[in-house]
């Protein structure tokens, strides 16, 4: 067994160990506005309840290990004391991984991860309509645990409102753990699926992604593809030029009776075979392939 003072490794490597050894962590899906209203959205692993009356929530917005920097949700609920946590379910676990990318601030992430915002009720930050249950919450407190990188900001929320799809509920009124199909963070790439186990999201690349906003209308129009698949296909940072695509279409021969028979729906059933495997790359090119 090996034995370490946390003083002895890097801050990168004690958060890799935390994060791998204390999990499947819940995963608080953050929406704020700023002081002038324009929204944020991100999601927090350092997240759970921790009193029922009053209905408590913690999450903990760290600082940026590699530049000591803050987060935007940090931010806005230090101006407005005000936040709208979100539970994530596998079937937009590719979306919130995308919302996770480090856009500039006044960017919109509800639009670049595909998400619907929706208004609430009592607070002013917005819901995410996907989620299967949404928490208005006031802030009560923020508490700083350090000033170096990786250092924590519990955000002690109290819930004023819980909104809760009927669709999650079993035949008593109950959340079924079934129907709601939640996904927790475990270290690295890996998730957990509550009624699966682990699984790999790969992570949001350092560049920006195109995000979900700029999918053309015809990929996100089609039935084949779920929020999933459109998650992996706004996370990348460019997308593929006529060359790369004239090239791919050569060196795949089995895909050309596809693409010559004009039928959208069996190139579209390629593309989504191409995501199944996480090869983004080839799906984007099977995509656009006849638009060159």
């Amino acid at each position: 067994m090996i034995s370490i003072k946390p003083n002895e490794v890097s801050p990168a490597k004690l958060q890799s160990y935390l994060q791998s050894a204390i999990a499947p962590r819940p995963i608080a899906f953050a929406s704020t506005v700023d002081k002038n209203g324009k929204p944020n959205l991100s999601p927090f692993s350092f997240f759970n309840v921790f009193s029922s009356n009053p209905p408590i929530l913690i999450f903990s917005p760290a600082r940026r290990v590699r530049d000591n920097s803050i987060k935007h949700t940090l931010i806005n609920c230090n101006a407005t004391h005000e936040v709208v946590i979100n539970i994530v379910n596998y079937d937009m676990v590719q979306q919130m991984s995308l919302s996770s990318t480090e856009y500039p601030d006044g960017v919109n992430e509800f639009l670049k991860s595909g998400l619907t915002q929706i208004p609430s009720d009592i607070v002013k930050p917005y819901r995410v309509a996907e989620s299967p249950v949404q928490f208005e919450c006031k802030v009560n407190e923020i508490i700083s645990l350090g000033n170096e990188g990786g250092a924590g900001n519990l955000i002690i929320c109290e819930v004023v409102k819980i909104h809760i799809n009927e669709s999650v509920l079993d035949e008593n009124g109950v959340i079924s753990p079934e129907k709601i199909d939640l996904v927790s963070r475990m270290g690295e790439n890996w998730y957990s699926r509550a009624k699966m186990g682990l699984f790999e999201v790969e992570k949001p690349i350092k560049n920006l992604g195109i995000g979900v906003d700029t999918i053309p209308d015809f990929i996100k129009k089609s039935t084949v593809f779920d929020r999933n698949d459109l998650g992996k296909l706004g996370n990348v940072e460019a997308l593929p030029t006529s060359e790369e695509i004239t090239i791919f279409v050569k060196q795949n021969f089995t895909i050309k009776g596809v693409l010559s028979s004009d039928d959208a729906q069996k190139i579209h059933l390629k593309a989504k075979e191409y995501l199944n495997t996480n090869d983004v790359s080839s799906a984007w090119k099977m995509l656009l392939a006849k638009e060159i």
